[in-house]
């Protein structure tokens, strides 16, 4: 399992594909080598990698994941749009210990700690709105009211979708905002929110895999087709963190609507320049919190080993 020295000494790595030139991915020495029309172009230890994320098409050598996964490396395949569409990923698959703690937890746990979780989330949320000086939103007395009152897991998304609706609303007021609506990229703002949004759900869930969680095995969101709950459950106190990036962005004048087309009732990027510049946005924030993102995890994996000894965790926006 990593540590935080580790850790900091890790690096997420990223690797766009140009369309019109080859990419391959190879190991040589220890080393991760990215060969360009047949010429080495750039190299990094495999020791100082967490996770590799592929843009595009590239061609992986078996050798080169064989090796990445012994040295915990998790690798994850996107489409042009940020999508994943795949990914290897490095676990501690024998934690049986840990899931079985997954796997058993009542749901009266499950609710407590969804409640906590929620709070965090939107106590994140007031303070983004407090910094910014937005008007309305969300009032954090009568929150933290209502998801004390909340018997449910139902009634607690409840509250979370009201005091998400006026968050929104308040806090994109100056940048053409209409509602946020996931996936749908009918604006700006929602298309580069999801792209922000993926990338620290994927930042999350390799983490998570790493110290053995099932990550489908959530407490606040359940059981679902397909879907990562656990990974959607520890995301949710980091979502503050991508909208004050995307607000950043606005005022230091990085989102150009020029960077943009309107295609088939959604917003996509105008060229690969465009989305070589957004994609570093998103990148150099990850970088940024990916000490912070790993000391949750590490949080909330020690409370749910002995819940008597360490508090659920609080993500710090």
């Amino acid at each position: 399992m990593l540590t935080l020295p580790d850790l900091e000494e890790k690096k997420i790595v990223f690797v766009r594909s140009d369309g019109d030139l080859a990419d391959n991915l190879k190991f040589w020495n220890n080393n991760l080598r990215l060969y360009r029309d047949g010429k080495k172009v750039n190299q990094i230890s495999c020791h100082l990698i967490l996770s590799v994320f592929i843009i595009g098409h590239a061609t992986l050598t078996t050798v080169l994941i064989q090796k990445l996964k012994k040295h915990g490396v998790s690798i994850f395949l996107l489409n042009q749009s940020y999508q994943v569409y795949a990914e290897i990923m490095s676990e501690a698959e024998g934690n049986t210990q840990l899931r079985e703690i997954q796997y058993t937890m009542t749901k009266p746990t499950q609710l407590q700690m969804a409640k906590l979780l929620v709070s965090n989330k939107i106590t994140n949320q007031k303070e983004l709105l407090d910094h910014y000086k937005a008007k309305g939103g969300i009032s954090l007395k009568d929150a933290q009211a209502s998801i004390e009152k909340t018997t449910t897991l139902q009634e607690l998304l409840g509250v979370e979708g009201n005091c998400a609706h006026g968050y929104f609303k308040s806090l994109f007021s100056q940048i053409g905002w209409y509602r946020r609506a996931p996936q749908t990229r009918e604006d700006i703002p929602n298309l580069l929110l999801d792209i922000g949004y993926t990338f620290v759900f994927n930042i999350v869930d390799a983490i998570a895999r790493l110290f053995g969680f099932d990550t489908y095995k959530g407490f606040y969101h359940q059981l679902f087709f397909q879907r990562k709950s656990l990974s959607c459950d520890l995301m949710e106190p980091m979502r503050a963190m991508v909208d004050r990036q995307l607000i950043k962005s606005y005022h230091l004048g990085q989102v150009s609507e020029k960077d943009f087309k309107f295609t088939d009732g959604s917003f996509r990027f105008r060229d690969s320049d465009a989305a070589k510049k957004y994609l570093s946005i998103w990148s150099e924030l990850i970088m940024d919190h990916k000490d912070d993102i790993y000391l949750y995890i590490l949080g909330y994996y020690r409370h749910i080993m002995n819940p008597d000894r360490y508090p659920f965790p609080h993500y710090e926006l």
